[in-house]
């Protein structure tokens, strides 16, 4: 039980970071929103006071709730009787930890955007954090909520694959194929080690296809040896990395990120292959997963059919053949956060398919970002995780 315990309705959000101009807080605030189980209510949208404020009324915010300090923010909001009962973080990577902190010692759920946070000293910490709190943390590795993720990952669980030999999963972008304009945002940050921390492609969508995989197929990874690039002249991250993985009892993997690939836009996809079967899914097309058995012919799976396992369905909004796509997945980790925050709140045991990623999870990736880095100093030398 929480000082949550006797809330009633939609969650009460909070969010740090986010303000004008940020695609990624616009995205956690329609994921949040969608199944309306949470409210938006206050925020540190900026640390400029001024641009807050403006951020905070184009979202309707009332004034007195909207913060340029986020310290400032967790002390008053854990003060107020309507004060926040979870909060977004959707800020640069080295503020995570810092931010995060100030929340989670005041019993406020925190909904953090990965990776979790830009060092493995940092993310330690979180986890230290984490477990002396009372409060829930959610990472938000989105992938994870796509339902036909969730039915790869329940028909491997389930043997029909047999046991797995190969796994490749690729995650290929064209954004940062030149430099980019000195006011793109976007960039900004996560060219900078100060501010993104260690890895470039390897720690804004490498560990999302990191985290897919782990998902997926449920393997331990025991070693990896990575080749990283920076192909753009005079960038300090990789925007390129090649990495081979052994897994606990001998399957193998590949994993391909690129943020430097010619005609790529955002073009994650996962194959896994065993003894009995492959089975291969596309973010660009994600209500189709393609299920070939050894010797047979290949089945299409469509979102939300008769062949789908229940807890694939049970994450699906609209009958199938209506598309479901980025935004449906990513709000399918905020509800399972939702109902995780209305079970805090009395103190109610959890479902059982309920189900996101968590600070070990966050904590396994920023492990592979660092892992990679270590490699590919020694010539792509095998590193043990």
């Amino acid at each position: 039980m929480t000082r949550f315990a006797d809330r009633t309705g939609p969650i009460r959000l909070g969010m740090v970071g986010g303000g004008q101009g940020a695609m990624i807080g616009a995205v956690h605030r329609v994921a949040a929103r969608l199944d309306g189980q949470f409210r938006l209510v206050a925020g540190a949208l900026s640390s400029t006071e001024e641009k807050a404020r403006a951020s905070a009324a184009k979202l309707g915010l009332p004034m007195d709730r909207s913060y340029s300090d986020y310290v400032e923010m967790a002390k008053r909001e854990a003060r107020l009787k309507d004060g926040i009962e979870a909060v977004s973080i959707v800020v640069p990577n080295h503020l995570h930890f810092p931010v995060a902190r100030e929340f989670l010692k005041r019993g406020i759920h925190v909904i953090c955007d990965k990776p979790l946070t830009g060092t493995l000293v940092d993310a330690k910490k979180m986890k230290t954090t984490v477990g002396k709190s009372d409060a829930l943390f959610i990472l938000t590795h989105n992938y994870t909520g796509y339902p036909l993720i969730r039915e790869a990952q329940a028909r491997i669980a389930r043997g029909d694959l047999g046991e797995i030999r190969v796994v490749k999963v690729e995650y290929a972008q064209d954004w940062l194929a030149e430099a980019p304009a000195p006011d793109n945002k976007q960039a900004d940050w996560r060219l900078d080690p100060e501010r993104a921390g260690a890895g470039g492609a390897t720690g804004d969508i490498g560990t999302h296809a990191w985290n897919l995989m782990r998902f997926v197929t449920g393997l331990t990874p025991q070693a990896l040896a990575a080749d990283l690039q920076s192909f753009v002249p005079g960038r300090a991250l990789d925007d390129n990395a090649n990495i081979m993985v052994r897994f606990d009892g001998g399957a193998r993997g590949i994993l391909w990120c690129s943020q430097v690939a010619a005609g790529e836009e955002n073009n994650l996809s996962l194959r896994v292959y065993g003894t009995k079967a492959g089975i291969e899914w596309r973010q660009e097309d994600p209500n189709r997963l393609f299920v070939t058995p050894v010797g047979g012919a290949t089945e299409i799976v469509t979102r939300a059919s008769a062949a789908t396992t229940r807890g694939s369905r049970r994450l699906t909004r609209i009958p199938p053949g209506h598309p479901e796509g980025f935004l449906e997945a990513f709000a399918n980790i905020y509800g399972e956060a939702a109902q995780a925050i209305t079970a805090a709140r009395t103190g109610a045991p959890l479902p059982e398919d309920v189900t996101f990623p968590s600070v070990n999870d966050g904590v396994e990736g920023v492990t592979f970002v660092d892992a990679c880095v270590r490699s590919s100093k020694r010539n792509a030398a095998w590193v043990t995780l």
